[in-house]
């Protein structure tokens, strides 16, 4: 049974979602209710209020070590092409994620409440960016939430071919030296199946993370080592 949230209410039980992963309606973008619900496997996703609160089931998952890179992106990613980096610019890039054209979606769930609800959970530590830079201009990147040994990736854009996916690599190879568990991708692409993401069910997922969550998070504007 979908919850609709009142002030200052907590998340319900993700298990009881419905069939689509509709969780509960309603409540505000804080950064204690976002990462209430990040720490509970939900997430929000909708383009006009009320929010929608959602926790997919089956979900995709990509295991940092389980990382699989094809021939020709290896290749690319050789090229060293791009120069890549982490928390440069986190705004530029949620708002470029924002710009992004999606087949089959008309505009972006990533408004202006978003965008400014995000940008304090970076400047809290809690939300990162990815950057891929040409020339010394922006051209792709990512970004998403950090909890424990947990990554959730939001959304990519890229203005070069291969420059979201480059950068992808790099970050997921950074977190595979700091040890992370899982990056919550949330729903199935072919895209990200490519990669090495599998569709894990709704137990799987929340005893990973909640072992997963045990860890510190690294609360600090990112670096590669």
């Amino acid at each position: 049974m979908v919850r609709y949230l009142l002030p200052h209410s907590s998340f319900p039980d993700p298990v009881e979602a419905d069939e689509n992963g509709l969780v509960a309606v309603g409540g505000q973008l804080t950064t204690k209710t976002l990462l209430e619900a990040y720490s509970k496997g939900i997430f929000p996703w909708f383009n006009y209020p009320p929010i929608l609160w959602y926790s997919l089931s089956p979900r995709m998952i990509l295991v940092p070590d389980e990382l699989y890179v094809g021939r020709t992106l290896r290749s690319a990613v050789k090229k060293q092409k791009f120069h890549i980096t982490l928390d440069t610019c986190f705004r530029k890039v949620i708002e470029e994620c924002a710009k992004k054209k999606r087949p089959g979606q008309y505009g972006t769930w990533i408004n202006k409440d978003m965008v400014a609800a995000y940008s304090r959970l970076h400047d809290d530590g809690y939300a990162h960016s990815c950057e891929a830079w040409l020339d010394g201009k922006l051209v792709g990147g990512l970004y998403g939430i950090s909890l424990g040994k947990a990554f959730y990736g939001e959304s990519m854009f890229a203005h070069e071919n291969d420059a979201s996916k480059i950068a992808f690599v790099h970050l997921v190879k950074q977190l595979q030296k700091w040890k992370f568990h899982l990056i919550d991708c949330q729903m199935h692409t072919d895209h990200l199946q490519r990669f090495g993401a599998k569709l894990w069910e709704r137990e799987v997922f929340e005893n990973a993370l909640r072992k997963a969550l045990e860890y510190p998070t690294k609360q600090e504007k990112w670096k590669f080592d």
